[in-house]
């Protein structure tokens, strides 16, 4: 089990707030500023699919803040990182205390376990009650819409619909995540699966029009972005990352409307060290924590805060909706489909 200790700045600082009245000890403490603990330390596990560098600048400015607490990253891909938790809760010792990953579906599976601890940050007051839990075990953290990529060197006129990945321009010429990888695709196929119009023969539809499959969305943008293939469904921020740095690539917001997910942020109930770990989702979910989201290219939950260039706000995003129970519900069974239809 994870242990934790007092610091020498702890204690100085329990020492100076001991002098303090009541009052004025208050008012040190809520002018350290949401995100900030006087008197937190110790060591916080952080699991993660973010990529490397968006979650290490993102502990760097919660620890920039909170110099006595010690993060440990892990960091995989969504399903790795649920199947590390299951396997350490199996074995009686989850170490993780804050888990920030892909999509709600993995947070309710893991809420109907009752392994995580329920948490109402004073910061989600400032987020859309749609994408916090009413029982505060979960909160999305950004918003990270689903759309289209296309290579602007080999395609001229650009699609404004989902359909172009099973019409004949596309034959041969795209390319998809795997949903048995990606939680992020996990979670589209859930969504599209379930919407009239579109429905498990879009995806029929796509595996007779020889799209490729591959691991995640890195590996479709690379693939697009090469010429290999011409279009691809992807994350948006990856696509808009690739425009501004000079790819030769379009994000399309295809007009049936586009999955979101919004990468939640809970705390483990086994934490050892819950006051850290509220502090960390109180960082996550603050304006400096948001703005931060934004700087590194990811359109924010929060309200008030501006999407980056190239990236639409949740205003101006239409979204595919489904029940995060019933996709909870179905995942299982989407997966094994999916993967008799294209043979994963």
């Amino acid at each position: 089990m994870k242990k934790w200790t007092a610091t020498a700045g702890v204690l100085a600082m329990t020492a100076m707030l001991a002098a303090c009245s009541g009052e004025e000890a208050a008012n040190n403490a809520e002018a350290e500023g949401t995100g900030t603990g006087a008197g937190i330390s110790g060591s916080l596990d952080f699991y993660t699919s973010q990529p490397d560098a968006d979650a290490q600048a993102l502990v760097n400015a919660f620890t920039e803040k909170n110099p006595d607490v010690e993060v440990s990253i892990f960091r995989s891909g969504t399903e790795e990182v649920v199947s590390k938790i299951q396997a350490e809760d199996q074995a009686g010792d989850i170490q993780a205390d804050v888990l920030l990953v892909a999509d709600s579906v993995t947070f309710e599976n893991f809420k109907k376990e009752e392994l995580l601890l329920p948490y109402k940050s004073p910061e989600a007051e400032a987020i859309d009650e749609a994408y916090v839990d009413p029982e505060g075990t979960y909160t999305g953290t950004k918003v990270m819409a689903t759309g289209l990529i296309v290579n602007t060197n080999e395609v001229k006129d650009l699609p404004d619909s989902w359909s172009v990945l099973t019409e004949k321009a596309a034959k041969g010429k795209a390319v998809m995540p795997s949903p048995l990888y990606s939680g992020a695709a996990a979670y589209n196929l859930g969504v599209v699966t379930k919407q009239d119009g579109m429905g498990w023969e879009f995806y029929e539809d796509m595996r007779a029009n020889d799209i490729t499959i591959t691991q995640g969305n890195g590996a479709v943008l690379e693939g697009v972005a090469m010429g290999e293939q011409q279009y691809g469904m992807i994350v948006d921020y990856l696509a808009a990352q690739a425009k501004s740095d000079g790819s030769p690539v379009e994000l399309v917001y295809p007009k049936e409307g586009v999955p979101v997910i919004t990468e939640p942020v809970g705390i483990m109930a086994n934490t050892d060290n819950e006051e850290a770990a509220q502090a960390f989702v109180d960082f996550v979910l603050s304006e400096e924590g948001q703005e931060l989201a934004s700087d590194q290219g990811y359109t924010p939950i929060r309200e008030g805060i501006e999407a980056p260039e190239g990236l639409k706000s949740l205003d101006d995003i239409k979204v595919l909706e489904a029940d995060s129970a019933e996709l909870l519900q179905t995942r299982d069974d989407d997966k094994a489909k999916f993967g008799e239809i294209f043979g994963q």
